[in-house]
């Protein structure tokens, strides 16, 4: 150790002393140079862990592993194979919608019993199966853009038997079965030329719509069902009451009416049956999986007739795929497209172009003022009987001012129909039969009913106008006012010869007074007794009591 040190302490030559500080600069910057981060998976050495220096720095990947330092096994990981989505297209339609079918199954002796029903109607699967044809492609292919659940394109087989000129009592209409308000408060027009509830497209988009809402707003596709035919106030009552009394509020533990209790039911028969037609022994008639429709757009009004002879369709076949339209013309501005077979699209293309005839042979005309159909007919250069049936006007009544009307087109009147016509179209009507008000005497032992019938008017509506009770006695000689129809004005007087009065009139300036006496209280009696055979008072009998108001979007 001693030698060591002195060999140390000997002086070296200045030039040793460069070299040597240059050697270490140098082994410096090499070291520098090589040296990387220590990588986490890099298996460690005895060296490396034996100075401080191993902490921040490792050779270079040059560096060769000790031989003694063991490799990790090569493993494989687990991958779960994700699963194969078949590339090959439905063979038809139906496969296409088995695809598609996601709601939860119900189950239950109400199934049974549907699929039962249907079953054994196989005449009535194959109508309305081959009904469906000609708009369920159009259905899918929407519930697959908005991804919906498949089983709400076989909803229309429920509502409506794919009947888009369906009608129910409770007046719902179309393929989905719209009432009035809900069609109105989703943009389906009702007026007198059309009905776009029976739209294809239309009530389509509405329905679709709506059925979305009320899965948004409930969370539960059967409850959402139940909503589209019961009400959604109905259903969140329903729910409310259960949630109130602690029980569960799924689709079937709700209390609801029997057409609703069966409606689900009702519809997973029908999706059981498209399913697995073979397990049911059921024969669906092939539905290709293409379009069957394609949408025109109208630019000028045209005759129905027209359109469909440029087609080359039958005009049955044409208002198959166009219900909503009401009368012989389409009004561009109100319904700018319009459907065609797919082939015949093409066709009316093509013989559009070499037409050079009118496109339409009728027209709108709302009415001025008060007048009746007669009038109107004469301004029109029609027959009554023709104005009356084109815009089904019924017997004994006027048209009132600002009543839309379909007219021929002629030279003072030869325009296309605008938008706020095409699309508020109205058929105002009043009585034909005008009323006057008059006051009549109570005779003795007279009741409210009795004296009614012996004016031909309704008991109601004489206690309403004289605020008495239907049952009420009269007294003898008690003023009652009437509301009597106003009869036709009397052919002129002969000279000489006076008219007696059967009643004593009362209009708003003033009474008009029987003569006095006893003979004019004799004539008086008798004419009271001969009213009820007066044409006036039978007139009074078919009158309606209150105006009819033709018009859309009410419930």
């Amino acid at each position: 150790m001693t030698q060591d040190l002195s060999t140390a302490q000997r002086p070296r030559r200045p030039g040793a002393r460069c070299l040597g500080a240059l050697l270490l600069c140098l082994s410096l910057l090499a070291g520098c140079a090589s040296t990387l981060p220590t990588p986490s998976s890099a298996p460690r050495t005895d060296a490396a862990d034996s100075g401080p220096a191993a902490v921040s720095t490792v050779r270079g990947p040059s560096q060769r592993l000790p031989a003694n330092v063991p490799l990790s096994e090569i493993a494989v990981a687990p991958v779960s194979a994700p699963a194969v989505t078949t590339l090959a297209a439905p063979a038809d339609l139906w496969e296409r919608i088995r695809r598609g079918l996601s709601m939860n199954d119900l189950d239950g002796d109400l199934v049974r019993q549907h699929e039962q029903w249907y079953l054994a109607r196989p005449d009535y699967i194959q109508r309305m199966t081959e009904r469906s044809s000609r708009y369920l492609f159009h259905i899918v292919e929407e519930i697959e853009r908005r991804g919906l659940p498949m089983e709400l394109a076989l909803l229309p087989f429920i509502e409506s038997a794919f009947n888009p000129a369906a009608v129910s009592s409770a007046r719902a209409a179309g393929m989905w079965q719209f009432m009035p308000a809900t069609g109105a408060s989703f943009d389906l027009k009702q007026n007198v030329f059309r009905d776009d509830r029976r739209d294809v497209l239309a009530s389509t988009r509405a329905a679709l719509d709506y059925l979305e809402q009320l899965y948004g707003r409930f969370g539960d596709w059967h409850l959402a069902l139940a909503a589209y035919n019961w009400g959604q106030g109905n259903v969140n009552r329903a729910i409310t009451r259960n949630q109130r009394a602690g029980e569960p509020t799924g689709y079937l533990d709700l209390n609801m009416p029997a057409e609703t209790r069966h409606y689900v039911p009702k519809l997973q028969a029908v999706k059981n049956i498209v399913a697995n037609p073979q397990r049911y022994g059921a024969t669906l008639p092939v539905i290709g999986n293409h379009p069957f429709f394609d949408t025109i757009t109208v630019l000028r009004d045209m005759d129905v007739a027209l359109i469909a002879r440029l087609a080359e369709v039958s005009e049955a076949d044409f208002r198959m795929l166009n219900p909503s339209l009401k009368q012989p013309v389409v009004m561009a501005a109100g319904t700018p497209t319009v459907l065609l077979p797919w082939d015949n699209a093409t066709t009316f293309q093509r013989n559009l172009q070499s037409y050079n005839g009118p496109l339409a042979s009728w027209t709108a005309w709302v009415v001025p003022h008060n007048m009746s159909p007669a009038e109107a007919a004469e301004r029109m250069g029609m027959s009554e009987a023709e104005l009356r049936s084109v815009n089904n006007i019924p017997p004994r009544m006027r048209l009132a001012a600002g009543s839309s009307l379909l007219v021929p087109r002629n030279g003072r009147l030869d325009r296309d129909v605008p938008a706020h016509v095409a699309d508020n179209a109205a058929l105002n009507l009043q009585p034909e039969v005008t009323t006057r008000r008059v006051v009549v005497k109570a005779r003795k032992g007279d009741n409210v009913a009795r004296l009614a019938s012996r004016h031909g008017v309704s008991a109601v509506r004489v206690a309403e106008w004289n605020r008495l009770s239907v049952n009420s006695a009269l007294k003898a000689g008690q003023s009652i006012t009437l509301q009597l129809p106003q009869r036709a004005a009397a052919p002129a007087v002969a000279k000489g010869k006076a008219k007696a009065p059967a009643v004593q009139a009362r209009s708003g300036a003033g009474k008009t007074t029987a003569k006095a006496g006893k003979a004019s209280a004799t004539r008086t009696a008798k004419a009271a007794k001969t009213t009820p055979t007066t044409k006036a008072a039978k007139a009074a009998k078919s009158t309606p009591a209150k105006t009819r108001v033709a018009t859309g979007n009410k419930p």
